[in-house]
């Protein structure tokens, strides 16, 4: 082989690794024989490889028309076409390319591949493993009474991610010096931070020129909504986030972990503080359980801190507590209809479909002991409008419970909520399942056109016709405990109490989820104490002087009153 050979072939192979690297840096495969997309990027290679060797023969073929040693013809050897510029001083094959050699290797080897996907995508067929679907996710009978404690009305999420959303434009907004630079991430990741269900979500540079501008510093903070009381904050941050969905180039968080992890195979990567507020970057890491690429399921995660961009892998056992969303829902969800469909194998879920099950059309969350969990209800296949049941995932650890509950399904409790109110029009957020009197219940805002919240109505799921809707939650609350005659069962205080009296030194009024909170203090103590707007009739009217006789627990600061006894209104 001349000079000439030997730097065409350098230049073809130069050529095609610039073009490959392009394609890695766009698609971000992991390198990984399990991965679908890592296959598709070798077909693409492949393609890449015979389009330059290709183009390379017609430049030659162009280039050599209406020379006189210009030969196309087949090798009485190989059977090949072959073309090229014969050398009379050179050996007979010295200046011959072959033409149909690279192009049988090259489709020889894509055919390959394409027929290893066929084999692993039906050696992973259900057909075949139905049991194995099945036990992706294994679910415990649970006591809902004893698993779901009965929370305080101040409690209650009202917020969904519709409201949160746009309470975080509307912050945004109000920040002159952000809004024009700046947009919002559409994460709204629901975590548990400090004792209460907050949804967070990062700060995005608007387009490419404002990334251009502030890519030094990285982004200025990160937005927090309160699910309780409808705070929506700014986190301000001592040092930008340099790493994120909308940085370019290595900075951009997708490109950061795979060429830190160049392996692994991640799912979707969400949006999560720690206990200090720190912002990080959760990419869970895939693994497969069935077959060669099938049932999913996840191995452990990569923590990136935000603004330092280091990183760490965990097995799924040893995460951090403050994670809260290790378990994409879509996935959840998926295992569930699986374990449902499954329950006595393939044939029976499309014949006989004995013992049958699915999840409902839509999920919510519900925060238990610094654990955010999946909430869905179990319906059998044959029925549209009635539940067998429902389950509570831990989306750290993937434990899950089943509750047999009959009842209505979401979808006919948000209807019968709509239906209190119907000459309203109010459209009905997705349920979030409560302990209300140690019954299951169905919590539902209200909202209106414009996605605010206007009322709140409480469903019972084993009767959704029995339903309480007010202004407020207590008066929703209130109205619901009466219809289903309750009002005069006295509810059991979750830790004792104490009994208080005294003079009123201070008080003030707040408003938390749409319900009126007094705070106050007594004259000679330090203490705080919080009652509810509904605990007395004269609370509104209390002023400094005022005395007052209480019981109160001191499970919380400020201390909650349980009953006012009587309220003197001497300071007239």
């Amino acid at each position: 082989m001349n000079k000439k050979h030997i730097s065409s072939a350098i230049g073809r192979l130069l050529i095609s690794a610039a073009a490959i690297f392009l394609l890695y840096y766009v698609m971000l495969p992991p390198v990984n024989l399990k991965s679908r997309d890592f296959i598709v990027f070798l077909i693409l290679c492949t393609l890449i490889i015979l389009t330059v060797n290709f183009l390379s023969c017609m430049k030659s073929f162009l280039s050599s028309l209406g020379t006189r040693n210009y030969r196309l013809e087949r090798d009485p050897y190989t059977g090949q076409f072959r073309f090229g510029i014969h050398d009379p001083e050179e050996s007979e094959a010295s200046g011959w390319r072959s033409l149909g050699k690279p192009l049988k290797f090259g489709f020889s080897f894509i055919a390959l591949l394409v027929v290893l996907m066929i084999l692993a995508s039906v050696v992973g067929m259900k057909f075949f493993n139905a049991t194995r679907y099945r036990d992706l996710i294994l679910m415990e009978n649970g006591d809902f009474a004893e698993d779901v404690a009965e929370i305080s009305m101040s409690q209650i999420p009202v917020v969904d991610r519709d409201t949160a959303t746009r309470l975080g434009s509307r912050k945004l907004g109000e920040m002159s010096e952000l809004v024009s630079q700046f947009e919002i991430e559409d994460d709204y990741t629901q975590i548990n931070y400090q004792g209460s269900p907050y949804r967070v979500t990062p700060l995005a540079y608007a387009d490419v020129f404002k990334w251009f501008y502030n890519r030094k510093k990285g982004l200025p903070a990160y937005l927090t909504v309160n699910m309780v009381t409808q705070q929506t904050d700014l986190v301000w941050l001592e040092e930008g986030m340099k790493y994120s969905p909308s940085e370019y180039f290595f900075r951009n968080i997708y490109r950061h972990l795979r060429f830190h992890y160049p392996t692994r195979i991640f799912d979707h990567v969400s949006f999560e503080i720690d206990d200090e507020g720190t912002p990080y970057w959760v990419a869970p890491t895939i693994t497969y359980r069935i077959g060669w690429w099938d049932g999913k399921d996840i191995d452990g995660a990569i923590l990136v801190n935000a603004v330092t961009g280091e990183s760490q892998w965990y097995a799924k056992d040893e995460v951090p507590q403050w994670i809260d969303q290790l378990y994409d829902s879509g996935m959840i969800i998926e295992q569930l209809d699986d374990n449902g469909l499954f329950q006595n194998g393939y044939i029976n879920s499309i014949f006989g479909q004995k013992n049958v099950r699915r999840t409902t059309y839509g999920y919510n969350y519900l925060a238990i002991n610094d654990d955010v969990y999946l909430y869905t209800g179990m319906s059998s296949v044959t029925a549209d409008q009635s539940n067998i049941g429902f389950v509570l995932v831990n989306l750290r650890t993937k434990a899950t419970k089943f509750y047999t509950v009959p009842g209505a399904t979401e979808t006919s409790a948000m209807a019968s909520a709509q239906g209190q109110v119907q000459h309203l029009k109010y459209s009905a957020t997705f349920p979030l399942l409560l302990n209300i009197s140690e019954r299951p219940t169905y919590f539902v805002s209200l909202k209106d056109d414009a996605g605010l919240v206007k009322m709140y109505a409480f469903v019972d799921v084993e009767q959704y016709q029995i339903v309480g809707t007010g202004q407020t939650i207590d008066e929703a609350r209130k109205n619901y405990r009466t219809a289903l005659n309750l009002e005069d069962v006295e509810i059991s205080d979750p830790v004792d109490t104490l009994e208080k009296s005294g003079i009123i030194d201070s008080v003030a009024d707040v408003v938390i989820s749409g319900n009126t909170c007094y705070y106050f203090t007594l004259k000679g103590s330090e203490a705080v104490f919080a009652a509810q707007v509904t605990e007395h009739e004269k609370l509104p009217f209390i002023q400094s002087g005022d005395r007052i006789s209480f019981t109160y627990t001191e499970t919380e600061t400020p201390f909650q009153v349980v009953e006012i006894r009587e309220i003197r209104l001497i300071s007239r």
